[in-house]
């Protein structure tokens, strides 16, 4: 019982301080392009390559199930499932991500984060 309770505090605390970090710094026009745009580790070694796909799409599934999670305990369930969509690998995420933040719920709740970060609002293309 008190582990569980310290975890949950934990994972509450670290997303009060990543979600808004990881909304911070989406480039502004990353939803703007047709495409995906390539990966900064496409020039790393294959084998670095893949480690950096397997961690990341780890801690993609990771944010994912924990904003699952607190759709029903305190925390920014909906920011934090974003966060996890943009970190993991499938077909057609980009389509996902760019429908996802289209919502004007979300697309507001990101940019009065990154407004009250002084960076400039994202822009998507409809």
């Amino acid at each position: 019982m008190l582990t569980s309770t310290i975890i949950a505090i934990i994972v509450y605390t670290l997303s009060i301080i990543l979600i808004p970090l990881i909304m911070i710094l989406i480039p502004s026009d990353y939803f703007t392009h047709p495409k995906r745009q390539r990966f900064l580790w496409q020039k790393f070694p294959p084998v670095l390559q893949w480690a950096v796909i397997i961690i990341k799409n780890l801690l993609g599934v990771l944010l994912i199930v924990t904003g699952i999670a607190m759709l029903f305990l305190p925390g920014q369930g909906i920011l934090t499932i974003i966060a996890g969509l943009m970190f993991v690998n499938f077909p057609c995420k980009y389509k996902v991500e760019k429908w996802i933040i289209q919502q004007p719920i979300v697309f507001h709740a990101i940019n009065k984060i990154r407004q009250k970060a002084g960076k400039t609002p994202l822009k998507i293309k409809k």
